[in-house]
């Protein structure tokens, strides 16, 4: 059976899958574009301007590539890489989803900069997201607000042990004090719930399918995440307190329901090959939904 495909116990518990296992009929690739840093704020591209950054040139010309492939064992999976080097860009549902409980399996090469949007816009960047940052200072289970005043809201965050071959050998915990992207306290107190990345460090299976569980629930909702089974993060966008946040405009955005979204991340000048490892892919599996 592929793994693309629901059982039938998913079946049982009104999971549908997201993928026929075959083909990517039901998404649409978009290109990485940026909007407004927050609702009715300035565009991205003159706040980059503003601070000396060169914004993406027109990253529409530039799209990830995004494929179905088939394992030794039969088994099929989604992959998402970048095409042109440096450009990302996501695979979109064309259905739009209210309150549901999504799991997938990934599996990201490292390092990969990824996530999951969840109540997106159609046509345009925004959408809160699930992040999947598998790379240097990465938060996985935590929660970023595209077009949504950027708010970072994480645990914890992660790096790697890396064998003399660039190989992971291990994920392990983040150091502050040589941190890219630190955690800080106020990015742990946007949680209503902050996982503990000693618990998290020993579910992550290093270069194996990896299962995430998310839950979102609410006209403004309140996202939950596992990792394997372990709860990682929780946070209520509706009581969110972050600069520039303002859930009333958000949801006035928003609305009730939104796409899904698949990320594969460009190069920055923060990160660079940090961000998005040259011929790094992520692979997602047996993605499956039930809405509540």
């Amino acid at each position: 059976m592929s793994s693309n495909r629901a059982d039938t116990t998913d079946a049982a518990a009104g999971f549908v899958p997201l993928f026929d296992g075959t083909t990517l009929a039901g998404w649409h690739p978009a290109p990485r574009v940026y909007g407004t840093l927050f609702p009715g704020g300035p565009h991205l591209h003159d706040w980059m301007r503003e601070r000396g950054i060169a914004p993406p040139v027109d990253p529409e010309l530039h799209p990830a590539v995004w494929s179905v492939e088939t394992d030794e064992n039969g088994d099929t999976y989604v992959v998402g890489e970048q095409g042109t080097r440096g450009y990302g860009g996501y695979l979109v549902s064309d259905e739009a989803y209210g309150d549901f409980e999504l799991v997938v399996e990934v599996k990201p090469d490292w390092p990969a900069d990824t996530g999951i949007m969840l109540r997106r816009q159609r046509a345009s960047w925004e959408g809160f997201q699930v992040l999947l940052d598998h790379r240097p200072s990465g938060g996985i289970g935590g929660f970023f607000g595209n077009g949504l005043a950027s708010f970072s809201a994480v645990p914890f965050a992660v790096d790697a042990e890396l064998d003399a071959d660039g190989n992971v050998v291990r994920l392990v915990a983040d150091d502050p004090a040589t941190s890219a992207e630190p955690v800080t306290q106020d990015k742990i107190d946007r949680l209503t719930y902050a996982g503990r990345v000693e618990d998290f460090l020993a579910a992550w299976r290093v270069g194996q399918w990896n299962t995430l569980r998310i839950r979102c629930i609410g006209p403004m909702p309140v996202i939950t995440t596992w990792v394997n089974d372990v709860q990682v993060a929780e946070i209520d966008t509706a009581t969110l307190v972050s600069p520039g946040y303002d859930a009333g405009a958000v949801h006035a955005l928003l609305g009730d329901r939104g796409h899904l979204a698949l990320e594969v991340h460009d190069n920055d000048a923060m990160f660079g090959d940090a961000r998005w490892g040259e011929g790094a892919r992520c692979r997602w599996r047996n993605a499956r939904l039930r809405q509540l």
